[in-house]
């Protein structure tokens, strides 16, 4: 039987080109919406400080979009080369001891400087991997961020021997910001390929964008199988528990 091409009508070509061109335009129209609209917000927050003879708003006919965000950045790293210095080191230490003094604000300073730092650090090692975990019950899995492998109090009191538990980040969807914190025990956590990056796209697109992934041939009692490495690692810790 002789394949016959199937001609689309003229509809059906109009339909198709209009959802390739919202494939193509829809990204670079949302990126430049999200784009254009923090310039305007830094704008609004910086602009308004700015002496009226340094601003290029009160000589030219047209506002100039831009400019404010250029001089926040001009100015935080300024602040972080003065703080390097001694002088800005003694400067720094003196505005968080009066923030320390501060019931409320100390708290909030001092959980959000240590999420900065360990974020922004180049010492940092969080969400290194990709990986699952049985949750929220046996037979079905999430996908998670392994933090690392450290030793604090809630390893001292509940690690297993040879099994330590790892922070673990689950992340919500469609906004990976958001989550929860787990401890799993290691042996529990299926690692994967797959980049951070890569395991925040599916988590942003709920399953619809995953990353490309070849699957390795695996030999079984002689004949070759299709099998990834998660499913393999499954496959082992399960025949290890029976």
């Amino acid at each position: 039987m002789s394949d016959v091409p199937i001609k689309m009508s003229g509809m059906t070509r109009l339909r198709n080109y209009f959802l390739t061109g919202v494939i193509v335009i829809a990204p670079l129209a949302i990126t430049a919406y999200i784009a254009w609209t923090f310039i305007h917000w830094v704008d609004s927050w910086v602009k308004p400080y700015i002496p009226s003879s340094y601003n290029p708003d009160n000589y030219l006919p047209f506002a100039v979009p831009g400019f404010g965000l250029v001089v926040a950045l001009f100015m935080i790293t300024m602040i972080g080369f003065l703080t390097a210095n001694f002088i800005g080191r003694s400067i720094v230490r003196f505005g968080e001891g009066l923030l320390g003094r501060m019931p409320l604000v100390r708290g909030v300073y001092k959980a959000l400087k240590q999420i900065f730092e360990t974020v922004l650090s180049h010492k940092s090692d969080m969400f290194s991997t990709v990986g699952m975990v049985e949750y929220p019950r046996k037979g079905v899995w999430s996908l998670v961020f392994v933090a690392g492998e450290k030793d604090t109090e809630i390893n001292a009191r509940l690690d297993k021997p040879g099994d330590p538990l790892v922070a673990v980040f689950m992340p919500c969807t469609p906004n990976p910001t958001t989550g929860f914190l787990m401890y799993v025990y290691r042996s529990e956590i299926v690692l994967l390929d797959m980049s951070i990056e890569d395991g925040a796209k599916l988590i942003v697109s709920a399953g619809l964008v995953a990353p490309p992934y070849k699957r390795l041939p695996v030999t079984v009692a002689g004949e070759p199988i299709d099998i990834s490495l998660a499913e393999l690692a499954v496959a082992n810790r399960k025949r290890g528990t029976n």
